[in-house]
């Protein structure tokens, strides 16, 4: 009976990734989605620099509004570019998902390396595996759990920060 479900899982994605990921790569409807759903994303400066099925790339940049008293970006705003990396492939794997699949970040840990004073961007690239884990979340009716890798890096290339955010997937059965 799951395997139904995972079939059915898999049909919709086909038919509505690339629908997802038109909708997140307008600048517009990107923008006005921060502000409705996260605001605090959207008063950073959040953009989407890259998204596919495997990849998603968030750059924030450091000014005024997200700058720490050592005049660098601050750690919370840097915490949620990097959720975001990973939180959009997540919500494609999800969205609108039949069955319907549940995603919450259970646990994240953070390396800071270098000072973030410019424009940081963040990238995850674990959408096969993150699919994986949630197609297998839909096969046993049980939560599972992925740690996905967003790598912060200053316009120059060099790493900033390292962030390992722990999802878990429940399907709705």
């Amino acid at each position: 009976m799951n395997s139904e479900k995972l079939d059915a899982y898999r049909r919709h994605r086909q038919e509505h990734d690339e629908k997802f990921l038109r909708m997140i790569r307008n600048p517009l409807y990107f923008r006005l989605f921060l502000l409705k759903n996260l605001p605090a994303a959207f008063i950073a400066g959040c953009r989407v620099k890259e998204v596919n099925a495997h990849t998603c790339s968030i750059t924030v940049p450091y000014r005024w509004l997200t700058q720490n008293p050592f005049r660098s970006t601050y750690f919370a705003v840097l915490s949620m570019a990097a959720e975001m990396s990973s939180g959009v492939l997540a919500l494609m794997m999800t969205y609108n998902a039949r069955p319907s699949v549940s995603m919450l970040v259970t646990h994240l840990e953070a390396d800071f390396l270098k000072k973030a004073t410019g424009l940081t961007t963040f990238t995850c690239s674990d959408g096969k595996a993150m699919n994986e884990t949630v197609e297998q979340a839909i096969l046993t009716g049980e939560a599972k759990t992925y740690t996905a890798t967003a790598t912060g890096r200053s316009e120059t290339g060099e790493v900033e920060a390292i962030f390992k955010i722990e999802w878990s997937f429940k399907a709705r059965l």
